[in-house]
């Protein structure tokens, strides 16, 4: 549940981020707040597609850290 959330867990009022995926790709906690301001301009901007390139463009740029597949590179 989202603190303050007035809604139970069975009642969908938000965006589910899978953590456990960005932490398999080897993330920390200091690097959420990159992600939810990717994910903040990209809902806020949702018919800008200038702003959704750029976006994408640091969100590529952003995951070059953070290979899938580390040892296959």
């Amino acid at each position: 549940m989202v603190p303050y959330d007035d809604k139970t867990a069975f009642v969908t009022s938000g965006i589910r981020v899978g953590v456990p995926a960005i932490t398999t790709r080897g993330m920390k906690e200091s690097h959420m707040s990159s992600v939810t301001e990717f994910i903040d301009t990209a809902l806020a901007n949702a018919d800008d597609e200038i702003v959704l390139a750029s976006v994408r463009q640091k969100v590529n740029s952003f995951m070059v850290g953070f290979p899938l597949y580390p040892e296959l590179g």
